[in-house]
């Protein structure tokens, strides 16, 4: 994911080093996915127990791009951090090129507040002379790195 990051940052013409890098989510992707699967179960176990499952299935899709679109972030972000910055880039997947530079944050005056959740956390990047915030989630399996990049940030 450094790797991919940095070439994200030099295909956009940033000359930056990244020594932090992981994968996230916008802030309520997960909740969303599980509220949205109880609804779907809901309505589909009126028709029987095979359109529950598929209900819990869709329910769960749905409720989840519903938050992300509400979030004005892509679904899916690698997230990388330098000395100076903090770079955010949609990417499909962990192993993806990044393509669009979705947020660049100097960390300078910028705080970073963790809320640990049962299978996430969440980053909130909060800039203090102007007051924008980014909010993140990063889900706790040690193969999206979430935990290296709140490290650099709050270490």
């Amino acid at each position: 994911m450094l790797e991919l990051v940095q070439d994200g940052l030099r295909a956009h013409g940033i000359d930056d080093e990244v020594i932090a890098a992981g994968q996230f989510e916008p802030r309520g992707h997960t909740g969303a996915m599980f509220a949205g699967g109880l609804v779907g179960g809901d309505v589909g176990g009126a028709l029987g127990s095979l359109a529950e499952g598929v209900g819990v299935g869709l329910g769960s899709v749905a409720g989840a791009r519903a938050s992300d679109d509400a979030s004005g972030l892509p679904r899916e972000m690698l997230v990388g951090v330098s000395k100076t910055a903090v770079y955010g880039f949609a990417a499909k997947t962990r192993r993806s090129e990044p393509t669009d530079l979705v947020f660049q944050v100097a960390r300078d005056g910028l705080t970073a507040k963790v809320h640990q959740r049962v299978n996430v956390r969440v980053l909130e990047l909060i800039h203090e002379d102007s007051g924008s915030q980014v909010e993140l989630e990063g889900n706790r399996l040690p193969v999206t790195h979430s935990k290296d990049v709140i490290e650099a940030l709050t270490g």
